[in-house]
């Protein structure tokens, strides 16, 4: 198949804003180019659309409205808004990426639209992203693939994680073999386990950032601890650690998925600030420790990707649990910021070309799956 330019448009659990990544790639294999000592030189140009604090005040408002969903075709509250929103920012962030790198509309083959998650109940068949995939390409002029959950879940699956097929293309890019750990921290994190025969499953270990997140823009009002240098300073409270352990979903089986918000900062509410950071940073590590638990073959490398992966403290943390040789994606030429977004025009591209996306090894599905939904400028077939 020939090569297709494809960008990809991520807007995670942390809701900081819009990550837009260029690649390209046939579905199956991505163009690379290796700098020295085997180093993957990008995949292409990338770039941010942040969201200012009004923006993140209204999608936190549409996740806590959410809540009240009963049918996947409820949007209550804020929703509406948000959806909106999310539909003009993600096409700001893709125009002003294409000036920024002279390119035009002509220049592209089609976009990935993850649009922003509200809610996911894979149990009930309900997982909504909102952002409205055929006005972003009527405004853009490209097409644009979105809702790329939905058809997994009516098909049985979880939902997520979506990434995995990507991951597995990458570690083919960059000649690494299994056993091998891709672990991609963000709001949520999620875990890509590679044997050596190619095969692979793939699960939501638990959370990522977005507790630690949350807890500090609650006690200092800012964004993330930057570093994990809070965390650092802290001691964790292992009875509170002990306890979210026991939560049953640890002990199932993948493939599995969570909505971020099972687990709440709020558990910590007792905790210093530091004390806080330490236990939710513990947290996320041991949970992702649990996963080893579910390998086929023990990793004896991981790779870690996502926000977390700038988190010293955390990656600190998971070396002392994994007890394996862990190297964050940017080391290797990899993405660790926008990994996601280039995922995501992946995913695009494979959809269109009716190639699977998601496998019953990595969100339970029945059999592999394409899905997405294809908008063409103009509503054109």
């Amino acid at each position: 198949m020939a090569m297709m330019r494809a960008i990809g448009l991520m807007s995670g659990t942390s809701l900081d804003g819009v990550d837009v990544a260029l690649i390209e790639t046939d579905g199956e294999t991505i163009k690379v180019a290796r700098g020295h000592n085997n180093f993957m030189e990008p995949l292409g140009p990338t770039g941010y659309r942040g969201y200012t604090d009004e923006e993140e005040a209204l999608l936190r408002a549409a996740t806590k409205d959410a809540e009240r969903i009963e049918r996947p075709d409820d949007r209550p509250g804020h929703i509406p808004e948000a959806d909106a929103f999310v539909t003009r920012a993600h096409a700001e962030a893709v125009e002003r990426f294409l000036a920024e790198n002279g390119l035009s509309a002509a220049d592209i083959d089609v976009i990935g639209f993850h649009g922003q998650t509200v809610i996911h109940r894979p149990d009930q068949r309900i997982t909504i992203q909102i952002g409205d995939g055929q006005a972003l390409a009527d405004r853009l002029g490209i097409a644009v693939v979105s809702d790329l959950r939905r058809a997994d879940i009516e098909a049985g699956g979880q939902g997520a994680p979506l990434v995995p097929v990507f991951h597995r293309a990458l570690a083919a890019a960059a000649g690494f073999e299994g056993p091998l750990g891709i672990l991609n921290i963000g709001g949520v994190a999620n875990v890509t386990l590679i044997d050596r025969s190619g095969g692979m499953i793939a699960f939501d270990t638990g959370p990522g950032n977005a507790l630690i997140d949350e807890w500090m823009k609650e006690r200092e009002n800012k964004n993330l601890d930057d570093g994990g240098r809070t965390a650092a300073r802290g001691r964790p409270d292992e009875t509170l650690l002990a306890w979210l352990l026991t939560h049953p979903f640890f002990a199932r089986r993948p493939p599995k998925s969570l909505d971020r918000n099972w687990f709440s900062h709020k558990l910590a509410g007792q905790l210093s600030t530091e004390d806080g950071a330490a236990t939710l940073t513990a947290f996320t590590a041991r949970a992702v420790a649990r996963a080893v638990d579910h390998a086929p073959e023990i990793p004896t490398r991981w790779i870690v990707a996502g926000g977390g992966a700038r988190n010293g403290e955390l990656v600190r943390l998971l070396n002392y649990h994994l007890r394996a040789e862990i190297t964050t994606a940017d080391a290797i030429g990899w993405s660790s910021a926008y990994l996601e977004a280039q995922a995501f025009a992946y995913l695009a591209v494979r959809s269109v070309q009716g190639l699977p996306n998601t496998f019953p090894s990595t969100t339970g599905v029945r059999e592999p799956v394409s899905g997405g939904v294809l908008s063409r400028p103009g509503g054109a077939g």
